[in-house]
């Protein structure tokens, strides 16, 4: 116990300064100029436009939790929707310390006040990001169509990264190389479940694959697939309507219209994946480089990055320690 612990603490400190490294690398190539003009831009920001901002990130949070409770119902759950909304906003204030935990947590946390199975809804989270993926897909097909010269050149450039040699040139001995090392992991996989099938913990693990195999498939029975594709477009709405807000808190940045948010939002929720706690570090590199497409400076693009992000975070600070306290509560009432 003590040296999970330990790990565990660990873990934390490394993505957090790992996040705070890459901040601080961002603000060293801040010029004396530029943080007189981000101070400017700071004290005449008109702060009051996050009040719209938080309200509109707690309603997609709240879509999410509906959609995850029509996830469950083809596994004969029907839990209410309070105490789903409150899981969500409880695991999304767990992936602040750690990343990913509160994915497994909110399942448990669910479990202690309705009669469900964790491992199942560990398969429903599953499914759930797997949808995510999609809308993410499509974002971004929707942020390069409208804006091909400008997002569409960025996009392939960076894509091409990946692949690239350092000639310059698509190297197809990496990809080759990816492609292989993913397959000998699969394969790894099922020989080590199939030759160790008799020790414990293979077996629940095998238990825990099986719970989310039940949970991806549950999407091919959902009754009500209108309302699903509904609170999905909703979320992903509510997301891209809390960027197109944001713009008209900084002044630099007012005259951003809808295609920047969602250059935003897609390019953004690329940096919110990344292993720190919170996409600390990565969200405003990602922001500060799409921002910079549109001739904003450096050093506003910087600033405006750190506005959303605080949003964000205070959105799931309060609306999670709102539901650490108020659950248990609810329930114990109900009971």
């Amino acid at each position: 116990m003590l040296r999970k612990r330990i790990l565990s603490i660990l873990q934390v400190a490394f993505f957090l300064s790992l996040g705070i490294a890459l901040v601080w690398w961002m603000a060293r190539k801040i010029t004396p100029e530029q943080w007189k003009q981000i101070d400017d831009s700071l004290q005449h920001a008109r702060y009051w436009l996050l009040i719209p901002v938080f309200f509109v990130l707690i309603v997609s949070h709240y879509l999410r939790a509906l959609r995850w409770k029509i996830l469950m119902e083809p596994l004969g759950y029907s839990p209410k929707s309070f105490n789903v909304f409150n899981a969500v906003m409880i695991g999304y204030l767990t992936n602040l310390a750690v990343p990913r935990l509160g994915e497994v947590l909110k399942c448990t946390v669910l479990a202690r006040y309705e009669k469900v199975a964790p491992d199942k809804l560990v398969g429903t989270i599953v499914a759930e990001r797997a949808v995510d993926v999609v809308c993410l897909l499509l974002t971004f097909l929707i942020t390069i169509l409208l804006q091909v010269d400008i997002v569409g050149g960025y996009a392939s450039s960076a894509l091409q990264k990946l692949a690239d040699s350092s000639s310059g040139h698509l190297s197809w001995v990496r990809v080759g190389v990816i492609a292989f090392v993913f397959i000998l992991v699969i394969a790894g996989l099922y020989w080590l479940f199939k030759t160790f099938r008799h020790i414990s913990f293979i077996q629940k693990m095998e238990n825990i694959f099986k719970g989310v195999w039940s949970g991806l498939i549950s999407i091919r029975y959902i009754k009500n697939r209108g309302l699903f594709v509904l609170y999905s477009i909703g979320i992903w709405t509510m997301y891209w309507l809390g960027c197109r807000i944001g713009f008209y808190a900084l002044q630099e940045v007012s005259h951003l219209g809808a295609k920047e948010a969602f250059s935003i939002l897609s390019f953004g929720s690329i940096g919110m994946l990344a292993p720190t706690q919170g996409g600390i570090g990565a969200y405003h590199y990602v922001v500060q480089q799409i921002l910079v497409l549109y001739d904003i400076s450096e050093g506003i693009a910087f600033a405006f990055g750190w506005i959303l992000w605080i949003a964000q975070t205070i959105v799931l600070l309060a609306g999670g320690l709102f539901s650490f306290i108020v659950l248990p509560i609810y329930n114990r009432s109900k009971k």
